[in-house]
């Protein structure tokens, strides 16, 4: 995307080459995302849909999941493209996954087929969050 760093203009590269493999045969609604993990690299996914619905998964759930195998553990950056009118934001479940492995400061660039349309932070989209910090509190670690 002109004007964007190149670290973001690989990331939308990688998004757009992810959406054209998304599996959407039932909602037809195409979602691709990628995390840059802590170590630099860019991790994509797409949606995966299934006949019994709730066995799909999204595409943040697929580059999350590709980030892990390759052995990293923290992200810090995600991008999600998706088509249409609306802003294609990760669904709450997703929030919950990204929370997992990002703070709340971690930017959350959000595109449509032209390019960024806004950048949130995961605590915009995921306000008073529950994370893996708090599990440690509670077991008297810090």
């Amino acid at each position: 995307m002109a004007g964007w760093p190149a670290p973001q203009a690989a990331m939308l590269a990688a998004a757009r080459r992810a959406l054209a493999h998304a599996y959407a045969p039932y909602s037809k609604f195409a979602v691709a995302a990628v995390v840059r993990g802590a170590n630099g690299k860019l991790y994509a996914g797409c949606n995966v849909e299934n006949a019994a619905y709730p066995q799909g998964w999204c595409a943040e759930t697929s580059a999350i999941a590709a980030m892990v195998v390759d052995g990293e553990r923290r992200i810090a950056e995600v991008m999600v493209l998706g088509r249409g009118r609306e802003l294609v934001t990760p669904c709450g479940g997703c929030r919950q996954r990204l929370r997992e492995f990002a703070g709340e400061a971690t930017p959350i660039h959000i595109c449509g087929p032209r390019g960024l349309r806004r950048t949130f932070s995961l605590g915009e989209l995921l306000p008073a969050s529950f994370g893996p910090g708090n599990l440690a509190k509670a077991r008297g670690k810090r």
